[in-house]
């Protein structure tokens, strides 16, 4: 009598780490259908296979399969997704937009801060260089509501500055207030951090756009 083949199992088949997934496990799906069918042809009639074990082995694998195909299906709805957030962004090039950043982008040797003074005042910006030491400081009225201030480039001493990204500091009455940055958006891109907008100079997420004009 010819000795019955070993049970494989869904476990053993999936076991190993294969580069395609899906073809992966509709390969061993098959070769589990062979040896199922070799096992039954040669299994000793006075000791019969156990009929539920094969039936739960069948289950896990059309599971597998199945959790595969779902995956796949939601790869292509999320990939299909993120190319209408391109187009449906991509309205927002050429516009005027505020965005919630830590830095102000200096670009044609113009840059613009905007936040917001509960009762007015005076209101310290500082705008610091590559290095972290403060390059331009100015201290600006303001009045209850929102309030800009409009950077030319130049630091304390009158020299005009590199285009580029320069952090800032922003506080009313002594205590930091949060405030956004202006400029015209003139790119979108989708990266691995998401869907990035590009204004003067700076890279944000659209998350961080406030308002467009």
């Amino acid at each position: 009598m010819v000795a019955p083949v070993p049970a494989v199992t869904a476990a053993a088949a999936t076991t190993a780490a294969p580069a395609t997934p899906r073809s992966q496990i509709a390969g061993n799906f098959s070769d589990f259908l062979k040896l199922l069918m070799t096992q039954l042809k040669n299994q000793d009639p006075t000791a019969p296979l156990d009929t539920n074990q094969f039936t739960q082995q069948l289950v896990q694998f059309s599971s597998v399969e199945q959790q595969l195909n779902t995956n796949t299906s939601l790869n292509k709805l999320i990939t299909l997704q993120e190319g209408g957030q391109v187009l449906q962004s991509s309205a927002l090039v050429g516009k005027t937009v505020q965005v919630a950043s830590a830095q102000v982008g200096l670009e044609g040797g113009r840059g613009t801060i905007q936040f917001q003074s509960a009762a007015g005042g005076p209101a310290d910006v500082t705008i610091y260089g590559p290095s972290g030491q403060p390059v331009r400081t100015a201290q600006v009225s303001t009045a209850p509501g929102t309030n800009s201030f409009s950077w030319d480039g130049r630091d304390d001493s009158g020299r005009r500055l590199a285009d580029g990204a320069y952090s800032v500091g922003v506080a009313v009455a002594g205590s930091a207030v949060p405030f956004t940055v202006g400029g015209v958006a003139t790119a979108v891109e989708r990266g691995p951090d998401g869907m990035m907008l590009r204004v003067a100079g700076l890279k944000v997420p659209l998350t961080a756009v406030q308002s467009v004009q």
